[in-house]
């Protein structure tokens, strides 16, 4: 148990450390994320939507952006010539372990960034916070998850770009429907019965269970995944 750990920490520290050096995935991310806000922000003028659009406008950029920056998670690898030394090194559980783990903490930080401009350039009023927060996190975990198996799966091919989009949007339907409920009722005002967390229950159960099915399933196939 102690060398799994121990080679998970390794792949997650060569990651963080190359993308530390490059800054490929923040500034890639940074850029598009930011044009993207601004965009919706003109789009939507003096006009004051409804929290349920203000939701989905929110997890569509969270949605791209994951596409965009976890995509070359495995790509950089085959392009780097490392990914046989991975093979040679590295247990494939212990690779995906420390490549999920890199993709979480990524993607928890592009996103928490991401809806804090969404809501400061909107001017939002967040009415539960702690669910907000929640579902970020939840819909994190799904998206990674699924993100992190079909990025080893296109590694191989030759046009990997166009392909994780076609195959991940699909995937991720139940997800973003529960996140976007989720999200909806933290930041709608209650006049709703139940309150926020009360009506987001069925959402929250339906995300833990999306991430926790996805990631168990991509441990189980992620060994015939990196070595076929």
């Amino acid at each position: 148990m102690t060398a799994w750990l121990n080679g998970t920490l390794a792949v997650l520290q060569k990651d963080l450390l190359l993308e530390l050096r490059s800054r490929y995935a923040l500034n890639t991310l940074g850029v598009f994320v930011l044009s993207t806000l601004l965009l919706v922000m003109l789009a939507a003028g003096q006009a004051a939507p409804s929290a349920r659009l203000h939701a989905g406008l929110l997890w569509i950029v969270i949605l791209f952006a994951g596409a965009l920056g976890l995509g070359r998670s495995f790509v950089a690898e085959q392009e780097g010539g490392t990914a046989f030394l991975l093979r040679l090194h590295a247990r494939p559980s212990v690779v995906y372990a420390g490549k999920l783990c890199f993709g979480i903490l990524l993607m928890l930080t592009i996103n928490a960034a991401t809806s804090l401009a969404f809501i400061v350039l909107l001017g939002l009023e967040v009415a539960a916070p702690g669910l907000f927060a929640v579902s970020l996190v939840l819909g994190t975990l799904g998206l990674v998850g699924a993100t992190t198996l079909l990025s080893a799966i296109i590694a191989r091919t030759r046009r990997s770009g166009p392909l994780l989009p076609m195959l991940l949007f699909p995937l991720l339907v139940p997800l973003l429907l529960s996140a976007v409920r989720a999200t909806e009722y933290s930041l709608a005002a209650p006049p709703f019965t139940g309150g926020p967390w009360a009506n987001s229950l069925e959402s929250l159960v339906a995300m833990t269970s999306y991430a926790g099915v996805v990631i168990t399933a991509s441990v189980l196939l992620f060994d015939y995944v990196w070595n076929d």
